[in-house]
């Protein structure tokens, strides 16, 4: 007979610093063949059965009626599929839910007191995910990302369903040796194309192939959620006891060893010098990352700090420099561009929309404006001095060239182009001829020691940068109990 295989999830990355609260209209959701087709290379041999899944662009903590709503139709899709021999669960890590704070714990352990202790789950995740005593010990098979940026994201689904298939063929209870490493940091800091996460994720490929090991995993964790299973974790699973307990020590010693080590894949430093950097830079184009409010690490969207200190700036208040800025969710703001019409002058407030506190006024006249973006809703361009403000009616990162050319921008063509991203993004970092970071405020603040934690597990690493060292010998997780 053909295995059973049940699919669904629920991923979303959540900022408890963030004023905005993810929603129905955030996610999209899927079913069917629909949720199958998003998987490239399911082994075939396999009965695939789509449950539900659910997915949104990060944001702020997930409304509790959305989560209960999504999780109670996939364990009522899940009971009607029974008897199953496996779960592939394709999760981020990093959901928070208003009112709890392990999330994907609760569903994972909710999934497997429905499937019971003989079914496999697998789960795919982030590695700015969280993976928690209680989350890894409701799984059999885990893994995550290797690549930050995620360029590999489609393959870390199919290896998650492949080793699934592989230890159903082979009659294989996998163990787990989990370890929590006390360090968080923002994952902009442990960028795959530096050292030393280069060296350590590097490892990972060649650990798997060793005899008694079917994979291993290295989670920097997500730093903008105050929740107590915050941080970096190691988890190498395997049928050999005592080798995946060595691999696993020695990834998570690797990693406690090289805290001070992880740094930025760019200079970084407060925004105004990092204007001037910009500026007095001699190559196009050159990319400053408002960091603080990147709508993909969890940020509103909505704040304007950035915009104020542009629209300040000498040289580009009187146009002898010109900067893109984008971008900024305002539908009020780009509800009266669109009233006012291109070419015409407004007079606008900008920023705070989704309640974060950073608004600035700008005057200008609405250069572009472009209706239905699938992903931005109504935007607007607004010039105002040498600034080309981009307003969006719906939280929208902009991470492609193509882009800024929609709207009639070209980075190239500007002294500076301001993304509200963290590091850049494969199609920015490949056009960019200079970068800096800028440590701007928000709800995803990269100055993380200064954001107003009270629940995470201390000591922790940058919070408590003379903490003794710690115990990181791994635990082994059996098979779950009936």
């Amino acid at each position: 007979m053909r295995r059973r295989i049940a699919v669904g999830g629920l991923a979303i990355e959540s900022s408890t610093f963030s004023p905005y609260r993810s929603g129905d209209a955030d996610f999209t959701v899927v079913r069917g063949s629909e949720l199958l087709a998003r998987y490239d290379d399911l082994p075939p041999h396999v009965e695939w059965i789509p449950l539900v899944h659910a997915r949104a662009l990060p944001g702020g903590a997930v409304e509790r009626g959305l989560y209960d709503r999504i999780k109670a139709e996939l364990l009522e899709r899940l009971r009607a599929a029974l008897p199953l021999d496996g779960v592939f669960l394709d999760l981020h890590g990093a959901m928070t839910v208003v009112g709890m704070t392990d999330a994907e714990a609760d569903l994972a352990a909710s999934i497997r007191a429905v499937v019971g202790p003989e079914c496999l789950i697998s789960a795919s995740m982030d590695p700015h995910g969280n993976m928690s005593h209680q989350l890894v010990a409701a799984l059999d098979l885990a893994t995550s990302h290797r690549m930050s940026p995620h360029e590999d994201a489609p393959r870390t689904k199919r290896r998650a369903a492949t080793n699934l298939v592989r230890c159903l063929d082979g009659g294989i209870r996998p163990l787990r040796a989990w370890v929590r490493v006390p360090v968080l940091l923002p994952g902009e800091r442990a960028c795959t194309r530096d050292e030393p996460a280069k060296g350590i994720y590097g490892r990972l490929a060649s650990l798997e192939r060793r005899t008694g090991i079917i994979d291993a995993a290295v989670w920097i964790g997500y730093a903008w959620a105050d929740e107590p299973r915050c941080g970096a974790a190691v988890v190498v699973t395997g049928t050999d006891r005592m080798a995946i307990v060595r691999e696993a020590h020695e990834l998570a010693q690797a990693y406690w060893d090289a805290r001070e080590a992880f740094d930025f894949s760019a200079p970084a430093g407060d925004a105004v010098s990092c204007i001037a950097t910009g500026l007095s830079a001699k190559e196009r184009p050159f990319f400053i990352s408002d960091s603080g409010d990147n709508p993909t690490a969890g940020g509103a969207g909505d704040v304007a700090y950035m915009l104020g200190l542009l629209l300040d700036d000498p040289a580009i208040a009187t146009r002898r420099a010109t900067a893109i800025w984008a971008s900024c969710v305002d539908p009020a703001a780009v509800e009266r561009c669109i009233a006012a019409g291109e070419g015409m002058d407004v007079q606008l407030r900008v920023g705070g929309a989704l309640g974060s506190p950073w608004s600035v006024p700008l005057r200008g006249r609405v250069q572009r404006l472009r209706r239905g973006d699938p992903a931005g809703g109504d935007i607007a361009v607004v010039a105002s001095g040498g600034v080309r403000a981009i307003l969006t009616t719906r939280r929208k990162p902009y991470h492609l060239i193509r882009d800024f050319f929609e709207l009639g921008l070209d980075p190239a063509a500007h002294d500076l182009t301001v993304v509200k991203v963290g590091y850049l993004v494969p199609d920015l970092f490949d056009a960019a001829k200079g970068w800096v970071i800028a440590l701007t405020p928000g709800g995803v603040d990269q100055h993380i020691v200064r954001l107003p934690y009270r629940a995470l597990h201390r000591p922790l690493y940058p919070f408590d940068p003379h903490m003794p060292a710690p115990d990181l010998r791994p635990e082994v997780m059996p098979a779950p109990a009936p």
